[in-house]
């Protein structure tokens, strides 16, 4: 085994997992996380010592399409390099595109959606999925007629020859033999981590950060970073209520993409990083080859 993800909700401590592996074998940790990518918000963002943190502006557009080369060009690099790849990530689409060969649909195109918006604005829901079903039965059949956001959208998509429904992302094949792991910690016990680590932002100084950051331009993706519009408008104690309860929010999303991941193995994230690391490394070591383990 060779490759190695680490997939779980926000504060499941992923990282210090894989730095805990990345201690016992030759390993490059890669980051499978979208606000991490860029550069200007390391408190935020939390990032962690890993290949594609902080590669871009915070006025760069960022996709999964261009996310997705990057990332196979580091898996490829630590390969050949003889060291395992480690894919640590809680954005589920970029884990995905980390790990697999995936047909990713095409980032938007300056001004179409801006016209099948309209279409769905003048001529209405019904109509506006009508067409939808003509076009991408399936993305219809997933769509209800009164979600503009998403019948824009799979409109957009069937007009580049590409379906939101988006089955393919899903299947089981990686493009190298991997062990995907998902973190399952305890939703009170992820519930006190995620209070304590949105504490210690503020105590680190996140609001300068963001004020910084907001300074200068940003781009629509950068814009969408977690926590930018709580810390810049609200009141210190105010905005850590609010971003530990959005955090708690995306946690539990995070937790359901662990169940849609196929071939994912549970384990416990409620112990010292260095235990769960032990029991990731026993499960790869099952029967496949990882590098040796560091002397010492």
């Amino acid at each position: 085994m060779t490759v190695l993800g680490i997939f779980g909700p926000t504060a499941s401590g992923k990282t210090a997992v894989a730095e805990a592996i990345a201690r016992r074998i030759p390993a490059e940790l890669i980051s499978a996380d979208s606000a991490q990518l860029y550069r200007g918000l390391p408190i935020l963002t939390n990032q962690s010592p890993a290949a594609l943190v902080a590669i871009w502006e915070l006025d760069r557009e960022g996709s999964v399409v261009e996310y997705q080369e990057l990332a196979h060009a580091a898996v490829d690099s630590a390969l050949d390099a003889g060291r395992a790849a480690v894919v640590v990530g809680g954005t589920g689409l970029y884990f995905r595109a980390a790990v697999g060969a995936l047909d990713v649909p095409p980032a938007p195109v300056a001004g179409v959606r801006e016209r099948w918006a309209r279409l769905y604005d003048e001529r209405g829901a019904e109509e506006a999925h009508g067409l939808l079903a003509e076009r991408d039965p399936a993305a219809a059949a997933a769509v209800h007629p009164n979600d503009r956001r998403r019948v824009v959208r799979a409109l957009e998509l069937a007009e580049a020859g590409h379906s939101l429904r988006g089955d393919h992302l899903w299947a089981e094949e990686t493009r190298h033999r991997t062990l995907v792991v998902g973190l399952d910690v305890p939703p009170e016990e992820l519930g006190r981590r995620i209070e304590e680590r949105t504490r210690a932002m503020f105590d680190a100084g996140v609001e300068a950060e963001v004020r910084a950051a907001l300074a200068g331009p940003l781009s629509s993706t950068a814009r969408k970073i977690m926590g930018l519009r709580e810390v810049a408008e609200l009141p210190r104690e105010q905005a850590i209520a609010a971003l530990a309860a959005r955090t708690r929010r995306l946690a539990a999303y995070q937790r359901k993409w662990m169940r849609r991941i196929p071939g994912l193995v549970s384990v416990r994230g409620d112990r010292s990083p260095d235990e769960v690391a032990d029991e990731i490394l026993a499960l790869a070591r099952g029967g496949q080859r990882l590098p040796a383990g560091r002397a010492g």
